[in-house]
């Protein structure tokens, strides 16, 4: 069993760092200091071992949204909490940040997001009859904008990881984004953004 877990750390390293397709069984038994025979006892293929560290990312993921969900607030602010988690733990996780790059980077893989995308959704669906959203703001454009921010944070920490010096937090930055959300940033009121790409008796 602790073979296989160094196996999988190395790997969710790996995946991590370089995706599937730059990622070698012989990359990761030298990043785990094992032999390849040894590597593929436990997992035969790549594609093996890609489905595990898929699997442990999104075991990870459920496991801190249970958690999260023992936890007593309204709909609303554990839609917010859930996204903050969700960030540390592509912070702080890399076989989550393996588990989201390998979901995009493989055809056939269950995207990272349905294990807890849904869970969202319901929770906005709650929100919205208890009164916590304005009555413009429906459930499927919201739940589109904690996907936005979700990806966002993933994409700064991408951007950011192994960077000198060291970057502001990504869950430090989410919750600034969260509360102008909360607010609004216009002094104006509702603004109603200009279509792009020509007008509607015109479209490009």
């Amino acid at each position: 069993m602790r073979t296989r877990q160094a196996l999988m750390k190395a790997a969710a390293a790996e995946f991590d760092r370089y995706g599937y397709d730059g990622t070698s069984l012989s990359a990761i038994s030298k990043a785990a200091g094992m032999s390849i025979g040894a590597v593929t006892f436990h997992f035969p293929t790549k594609v093996h071992l890609a489905d595990a560290v898929q699997e442990e990312g999104r075991s990870v993921t459920v496991a801190a949204l249970e958690r999260l969900a023992a936890e007593p607030m309204t709909p609303l602010r554990m839609v917010i909490d859930l996204t903050l988690e969700l960030t540390r733990l592509m912070e702080q996780e890399p076989a989550v940040r393996s588990a989201i790059r390998l979901s995009r980077e493989r055809s056939t893989a269950e995207s990272w997001s349905d294990a807890w995308l849904p869970t969202v959704r319901t929770l906005l669906d709650r929100a919205y009859e208890n009164g916590q959203l304005r009555t413009d703001a429906l459930p499927a454009d919201v739940t589109t904008l904690v996907e936005h921010l979700t990806s966002g944070a993933e994409a700064y920490l991408r951007s950011r990881m192994g960077s000198d010096p060291v970057f502001e937090s990504a869950v430090a930055q989410l919750k600034r984004v969260w509360r102008l959300a909360l607010a609004g940033v216009s002094a104006e009121g509702p603004i109603v953004p200009r279509q792009t790409g020509g007008s509607p008796e015109n479209p490009a």
